[in-house]
């Protein structure tokens, strides 16, 4: 048996395939850059984020929109008939009654 021998068409398979000389072009190293930066980017926001989360404390239980009106109303902002309309518009799931 005699040991196989590339032919030619081996051959130029494999210089094809390297023709390039392993090196990356001028577009392949600005995308390798950009890439770079865009995944540094997400990751130190990524961490940013989460040590905000992190560090905040609970908020105190924020004021429902009739207390917020009761508010309004006690302060005088508003009258006694826009504070019904409203507050029943509230009761009704934010759809207001037809004015007239």
């Amino acid at each position: 048996m005699q040991p196989r021998v590339a032919g030619p068409g081996l051959l130029e398979a494999i210089t094809v395939m390297f023709w390039t000389d392993h090196d990356v072009g001028g577009w392949g190293y600005a995308l390798m850059s950009l890439s770079m930066l865009v995944f540094w980017g997400l990751v130190i926001t990524g961490i940013v984020l989460l040590v905000r989360n992190l560090g905040r404390s609970p908020q105190p239980g924020r004021a429902t929109p009739e207390q917020i009106l009761a508010e309004r109303f006690a302060r005088g902002e508003i009258d006694e008939d826009e504070y019904q309309r409203r507050l029943q518009s509230l009761g009704a799931g934010g759809t207001a009654p037809p004015r007239s």
